[in-house]
């Protein structure tokens, strides 16, 4: 089997998994796994971001939220120290999971290793890799997930504000750059302007 063949069947097993999602996301009219169409949605902005994205960069960006639904943020207290444990606990899990797939289609430990750091978000600020995962998952934010965000009862203007800044800051100049050129709602664009100008 040529590496190319194996890519593209690995990419298939990420995403049976991640179809079979219970949630789901309705895209152009129609409902999708959540999980699955995110997945897609992170492949294609790191390819955006960076053409000669490596294998195992572009297994990481699909496997981001590998199965996410089976660690629901409810299961952890709803404050700050909650949703760390999550963020850290889901990290490791959509590793373990995407290692599964990735050793049954005989990828050797190397590569296995390189998604965990990848999808463990290790060394963020010195591995150009995982910080091109890191500007791709904003991106996916800001220009789907944005608006919902916006609309729950528990986040006021200051509030997301904050969390916008903190999104921002963890993005490179390049990611930056694709951000301000998409194009938002009113609502979410007066929003972010609002943001980077404090």
């Amino acid at each position: 089997m040529s590496d190319s063949d194996r890519f593209q069947q690995v990419i298939r097993n990420i995403d049976e998994a991640n179809g079979e999602d219970p949630n789901s996301e309705i895209v152009d009219g129609v409902a999708q796994p959540k999980e699955l169409v995110y997945g897609r949605r992170m492949q294609k902005w790191v390819e955006q971001l960076d053409p000669h994205a490596p294998e195992a960069l572009r297994i990481a960006a699909r496997s981001q939220h590998l199965r996410r639904w089976e660690i629901p943020r409810s299961n952890y207290p709803m404050d700050r120290k909650g949703y760390l444990r999550w963020r850290t606990t889901l990290y490791a899990y959509h590793a373990d999971r995407a290692s599964e797939l990735l050793r049954a289609r005989g990828y050797d430990d190397d590569k296995i290793e390189r998604v965990r750091t990848l999808l463990q978000k290790r060394n963020l600020r010195t591995d150009a890799d995982v910080q091109t995962l890191e500007d791709a998952a904003a991106l996916v934010f800001l220009e789907h997930h944005l608006d919902d965000f916006l609309k729950r009862d528990d986040i006021g203007e200051e509030k997301a504000i904050d969390i916008i800044r903190k999104t921002w800051k963890k993005m490179t100049e390049r990611g930056h750059e694709a951000a301000v050129a998409l194009e938002l709602s009113a609502e979410s664009s007066a929003l972010l302007k609002k943001a980077l100008a404090g």
